[in-house]
């Protein structure tokens, strides 16, 4: 039997990166898969690649910013499975125009607060309580070594930092309830969309020389998606309130 199995899963920004490599793992592990994704063709392609693999998924076009769209995301997943067991909030990013925060356009600032924080909010707002109809389950959300470590993408790191507190505060509200909620901080990731940014090959690119400086290297959307995995599992039932570092020993050097 898998580790999710008969659960369903409620994934934002699953149309790539790690939250299609969560995708894919969950629904091998028994999980029935929402797909809440902001380009409906990347959406689409994860729910074909799980359906290859064997596992179910559904997709439901969702703007995470948007509370109409991530309130009827959280229907629809109700509504095609039945109930939610699991939320993973994956959805977000940096942008290149981060900067120290003399130097940032506001317009950073409200981009990436509104994906970042905002939109783990809102997911949570609209999920938490049908977890707690299902009798409890999993909230995972996604953070970055950018809040444990001082780097210059100072509007991302509030954010990220932002998503750290609010799991910790949300662990302590809904623990009786029976909904943990962990948060994962992960390192440089070689997503679709960092290589696509940084580029991936050859000693000299970004990707090459940051991965030197990760004592255990540069991680994949895989191994964020098993760490997922685990909190959302009841192999974690007794971690809740935790931010877990993910980033190849970077937060304690």
């Amino acid at each position: 039997m898998g580790r999710l199995e008969g659960r369903v899963a409620l994934i934002t920004g699953a149309g790539a990166g790690i939250g299609r490599a969560a995708a894919i793992l969950f629904a091998s592990e028994g999980a029935r898969i929402m797909i809440a994704e902001l380009k409906p063709e990347l959406g689409e392609a994860t729910r074909r690649l799980v359906g290859d693999a064997g596992g179910e998924a559904a997709c439901v076009e969702t703007d995470v910013t948007d509370e109409a769209q991530v309130k009827r995301a959280v229907a629809e997943t109700v509504r095609r499975f039945g109930k939610l067991d699991v939320l993973y909030n994956c959805a977000g990013g940096s942008i290149a125009e981060d900067r120290p925060v003399t130097e940032v356009d506001l317009h950073v600032w409200d981009h990436t607060i509104s994906l970042d924080l905002k939109g783990t909010f809102l997911c949570c707002r609209h999920a938490i309580p049908k977890i707690i109809e299902t009798g409890g389950g999993a909230v995972v959300n996604m953070s970055s070594l950018a809040a444990l470590r001082g780097v210059p993408t100072h509007i991302y790191s509030a954010a990220k930092g932002g998503v750290i507190s609010l799991t910790r505060s949300l662990a302590a509200t809904y623990a009786l309830q029976k909904v943990r909620v962990n948060a994962i901080c992960p390192g440089f990731v070689l997503s679709e969309r960092v290589r696509g940014r940084f580029g991936g090959g050859g000693e000299a690119s970004v990707v090459a020389r940051t991965a030197k400086r990760y004592p255990f290297g540069v991680g994949e959307p895989i191994d964020i998606a098993r760490i997922a995995l685990f909190l959302s599992s009841d192999e974690s039932r007794m971690i809740t309130g935790v931010s877990v570092p993910a980033d190849g020993g970077m937060s304690v050097f």
